[in-house]
């Protein structure tokens, strides 16, 4: 692989992922992350609170929802986001009636994809043990 060992500096984690939002869509963030999957909403440092969006942590992932006037659901764009008992999550989104589509095409990991209320293309994993 190109570029192996020659990194300007040293990667230390992701800080937040972003996702895209409609303007006023602020609650379906709120029952999707907050209500759906028990995120925590953050408050917004008061310099960006006046964009809108919303932020939320769970565990340790935070989520920055972000509003985008001529907004489009990110379709093949996604976060893939690890989490322990991924069969209990998907449990949760199916009673949700939020649709999960299986996925055992990844070696070393068991899989699904789904969609927020907005539309935007999530992946969950949880490694195989």
């Amino acid at each position: 692989m190109s570029g192996e060992g020659s990194l300007p500096c040293e990667f230390e984690g992701l800080h937040h992922i972003q996702l895209a939002i409609p303007p006023g869509a602020e609650e379906e963030c709120r029952r999707f992350w907050g209500g759906i999957l028990g995120m925590t909403e953050l408050d917004k440092p008061p310099v960006l609170a006046a964009r809108g969006g919303c932020w939320f942590r769970g565990g340790g992932l935070e989520v920055h929802l972000g509003v985008e006037k001529d907004f489009a659901p990110a379709r093949k764009a996604h976060p893939g986001i690890l989490v322990r008992d991924l069969r209990a999550l998907a449990a949760r989104l199916e009673e949700a009636e939020v649709e999960v589509v299986w996925d055992g095409e990844f070696p070393g990991y068991e899989r699904f994809h789904t969609h927020d209320l907005l539309g935007n293309r999530l992946e969950f994993m949880e490694p195989l043990r």
